[in-house]
């Protein structure tokens, strides 16, 4: 995720490495590059030169402190400037309604219909709702199959008039039905349109005014670029929407929409998706991306999302087995299921500080965790359960099972017990203790 602007900005503060205060001149080169690595992530021309004149002024107007060099100023600068960029802080959606109706709106292939699904997925789990998921794509033959299929996936209820071609008629009568049956939120997916499409817009306006919706997201692909931000300006016109959706964040996008759209529309970005799994869905951070995007980590986010898979009773049963070195291969496999349930492997390593720039050049492939969980099901139960009675020749019969050398059994089998002893020392308070004295300034240390 903003992999190549994160580069590139990098080489832009690098500008004023080793100078030891800020300049006009410097100044002016760093703030060149910074809108060229804007215009590259494809940043519209006046968003990017409107961005780097407010880093310049301020960047000029800053007291720069003894202890930090200018590239750090530039950089503290640049984070707030593009928080501000993105809308300043979260926006949350309006559900207050009984029913509360959300109207999804967008051009074709942006990702709709998924996204109506992960709303329903995330109003469910996150915000205690009862959503009723609505198909109202009258042209595309398999919407209302797709709807139904994401609706069986995340236990949400499906209303659907395979024979009705009109979507006013459907959203209506979806709305009654919600009424008569306890759903307390509706999300009507309608079908893709062309902003340059008069009849089609015409058609999601009557919606609109049939419906009334508490709230209207604009669901865009963020791959589109700048050209997504010229839609959303066209559909805004025409529907007045209360925020945008940004869709495909996890693929090898260049930014643009993410960082224009707020400006260009003055409507925040309420959601993005960072995967196809249903509950790859985040509330829109502007500090938290743009942490990310300066390459400064995410850790709330991936603390948020372990706590997502976080089962407090099945913690509390792996810390008495970890207490009693019990810990064994069902527990570690166990282990990989919830951080793979997280989400993208390298998303996950970007929101490591310091981890993600590290990390960046390196293929971080989702079906890393094969070769291990392969070796780990060659097991018997019997070996799974007791780790330190895998002998040479149960090492041999399980690399033949999984069709990895025994060299990678061993090193599995070496990794796991050194997994053990790290985990065995945690879990010991006095341990712990001793270990942060080492550290200076933590539990107790000295400088010197």
């Amino acid at each position: 995720m903003f992999g190549s602007l994160q580069d590139k900005l990098d080489r832009a503060f690098k500008v004023l490495k080793g100078h030891g205060q800020i300049s006009e001149i410097n100044v002016a080169e760093t703030t060149k590059e910074i809108r060229r690595a804007l215009l590259d992530a494809d940043v519209s021309f006046k968003v990017a030169k409107n961005f780097t004149n407010r880093v310049k002024d301020r960047a000029m107007g800053e007291n720069v402190l003894t202890n930090l060099q200018p590239g750090q100023v530039l950089t503290k600068i640049v984070h707030d400037e593009l928080v501000g960029l993105m809308g300043g802080s979260e926006s949350d959606i309006a559900i207050s309604g009984n029913p509360a109706v959300i109207l999804i709106a967008g051009l074709q292939g942006s990702g709709k219909t998924t996204f109506s699904g992960k709303l329903a997925n995330y109003l469910k789990t996150k915000k205690g709702k009862n959503p009723l998921l609505v198909g109202g794509d009258v042209y595309r033959p398999a919407a209302m199959d797709q709807l139904e299929v994401l609706g069986g996936q995340v236990g949400a209820e499906v209303y659907l008039e395979r024979d009705n071609k009109n979507p006013v008629e459907i959203a209506e009568n979806a709305i009654k039905h919600a009424r008569q049956n306890g759903f307390n939120v509706v999300i009507v997916d309608t079908a893709g349109r062309l902003a340059v499409d008069t009849a089609m817009m015409d058609e999601i306006g009557r919606v609109k005014d049939a419906v009334k919706p508490q709230e209207i997201l604009f669901v865009v692909d963020s791959m589109t670029g700048q050209d997504a931000v010229n839609t959303a300006k066209a559909f805004n016109d025409k529907l007045d929407f209360n925020g945008v959706v940004l869709t495909k964040l996890d693929g090898d996008t260049r930014g643009g929409a993410a960082l224009s759209i707020r400006e260009v529309v003055t409507k925040p970005i309420k959601f993005v998706g960072t995967g196809e799994k249903m509950d790859a869905l985040d509330v829109f951070y502007p500090s938290r991306m743009a942490d990310r995007i300066l390459g400064m980590g995410d850790v709330v986010s991936l603390v948020e999302r372990a706590e997502a898979q976080f089962d407090e009773e099945q913690a509390k049963k792996l810390q008495k087995k970890i207490a009693k070195n019990q810990f064994d291969f069902n527990d570690f496999i166990e282990q990989i299921q919830q951080i793979k349930k997280m989400g993208n492997l390298k998303d996950l390593v970007g929101m490591i500080p310091g981890i993600g720039k590290m990390m960046k050049d390196v293929d971080i492939d989702d079906n890393a965790f094969k070769g291990i969980e392969s070796i780990v099901h060659s097991m018997t139960p019997y070996e799974r359960k007791n780790p330190k009675l895998i002998n040479g020749s149960r090492r041999k019969r399980i690399a033949r099972g999984s069709g990895n050398e025994v060299a990678e059994v061993n090193k599995l089998i070496k990794q796991f017990e050194e997994t053990s002893k790290v985990m065995k020392m945690m879990s010991n308070k006095s341990n712990m203790a001793k270990m942060m004295k080492n550290f200076p300034g933590l539990g107790g240390g000295k400088m010197g």
